[in-house]
């Protein structure tokens, strides 16, 4: 009896070892997994926060040599940020909101056992995810239609998703369907079951899906450059920073020419270069996204496994 006692103390003391053996080593590589993925975050915001030129001399990893928020006034006295920060955030807003609402009434639209329609024209809105027809028919398209030097060029191409669709859909296929026949039975319309029922309990996949139409509507640029290169009041804040970037790294250019040339002149000394400019910008364009995505984390969590329950 009292060897068998003993065999089961053995055990279970080792059996506590290794899983306190396991618990250490899993906080051990976690912690690493984290470190290693915030640190060029973490480095970037070192960067922005030191002198410009003495940041050409390397050699600053965790914490600024030289203390400074020139970069961060440079940005915003030069590249008109309050005007091109309006209109991303108007952008973003307006892309999500008529993006989600859009696409979650076609979603719920096709998802429809009594819409005999829904096959088809679920198949013209996956053809439109695989067949693109280029960018200069898409070109064509928006100057056809007179969106070009609008500022609904960065809104009505960008209304309905087709991948957004799909998610959307399938979230919506798990909502249990006596949910709709009971509100149905009461005299309820379509309209209204959307507003009451869909879009409260679609809440977790809307807040996955907006977080992803307002990081894409946020950092792009590209529209921009192709449709309001022309219009300075509609440049968005990404497509400004971008042509700030450039003009640092064409100035860091004619400063070394100037200098090579023999010349005692250093237009840099006294401006950003192209790495603090890089580095603020960087932040400057993430800090909006980084303080949205907290209040969209428990959201976004559940939205990743739509469709893993069904009734």
């Amino acid at each position: 009896m009292t060897l068998r006692l003993g065999g089961k103390l053995y055990l279970s003391t080792r059996s506590y070892l290794a899983e306190a053996g396991f618990s250490v080593y899993k906080a051990v590589v976690l912690t690493a997994i984290v470190l290693i993925t915030l640190y060029p975050f973490w480095n970037t915001l070192v960067i922005s926060l030191n002198q410009a030129v003495d940041t050409t001399r390397g050699g600053i990893y965790l914490w600024p040599r030289i203390w400074t928020f020139q970069n961060y006034k440079s940005i915003w006295v030069t590249a008109n940020i309050p005007n091109a920060l309006f209109i991303s955030v108007a952008r973003a807003v307006s892309s999500t909101i008529l993006n989600l609402f859009l696409t979650t009434m076609l979603a719920y639209a096709l998802s429809r056992r009594e819409f005999v329609l829904r096959r088809p024209f679920t198949m013209i809105v996956l053809l439109s995810m695989y067949v693109n027809a280029g960018l200069f028919p898409n070109y064509f398209l928006i100057r056809s239609l007179h969106l070009n030097g609008t500022f609904w060029v960065y809104i009505i191409p960008s209304m309905i998703s087709a991948f957004n669709f799909i998610v959307i859909r399938t979230f919506i296929k798990t909502i249990p369907d006596s949910i709709f026949e009971s509100a149905r039975i009461d005299g309820t319309g379509d309209f209204r079951i959307f507003r009451s029922f869909v879009l409260p309990l679609c809440k977790p996949v809307l807040a996955t899906v907006a977080l992803f139409v307002a990081v894409g509507a946020w950092n792009a640029w590209f529209d921009t450059l192709l449709y309001n290169s022309n219009k300075p009041e509609l440049f968005t804040l990404q497509y400004q920073l971008m042509a700030l970037l450039q003009q640092s790294m064409n100035q860091s250019r004619s400063a070394a020419d100037i200098n090579t040339a023999g010349m005692a002149a250093n237009i840099i000394a006294s401006t950003v270069t192209p790495i603090s400019i890089r580095a603020a910008g960087t932040i400057f364009a993430t800090a909006p996204i980084l303080m949205v995505y907290p209040f969209l984390q428990k959201y976004f969590v559940v939205g990743l496994n739509v469709g893993s329950i069904k009734e």
